[in-house]
């Protein structure tokens, strides 16, 4: 039997409150957890790693709940393409498996190359604040030495 976790126990290991998690699975990215007799919401450990690979996502990538739903739907398509691959025998249909499969990484990848661009362009802007605000303070301190 599979263990089931009520949403306090998921808000806790993950680190998101009970709202954030009811929306995300309003907006679809969080797949409706069963519930109990009584109406509460039980959910699995998928669905506690689910979440925090969303968090991941939105953390580290900066996603938007836009892409973050884009995200989703992009990673279950690849899951689908995994599965598939895996029952597959003949080796030209493992090969136009991996053709279907190809753009959709490439897209992701595209994706996280935008967003480290710009990561990138924000860290060498702040460095350069940071190395004039540096050279400010060593100027200033020449200057009380004299």
């Amino acid at each position: 039997m599979t263990e089931k976790y009520k949403i306090d126990e998921v808000a806790k290991e993950v680190g998101l409150t009970k709202r954030t998690i009811r929306y995300y699975e309003e907006i679809g990215l969080l797949p409706a957890p069963v519930r109990s007799d009584g109406g509460i919401r039980l959910y699995t450990k998928e669905h506690i790693e689910r979440l925090k690979r969303l968090i991941d996502a939105r953390d580290v990538l900066g996603y938007s709940l836009q892409e973050l739903q884009y995200y989703v739907a992009v990673t279950e398509e690849l899951e689908n393409h995994k599965q598939g691959y895996r029952q597959l025998s003949e080796e030209a249909d493992k090969k136009q498996k991996l053709l279907e499969l190809e753009p959709v990484v490439k897209n992701q990848l595209e994706m996280i190359e935008k967003k480290l661009e710009k990561m990138m362009r924000m860290r060498d802007e702040i460095q350069h604040f940071y190395t004039r605000v540096q050279e400010g303070i060593a100027r200033m301190s020449k200057q009380e030495k004299k």
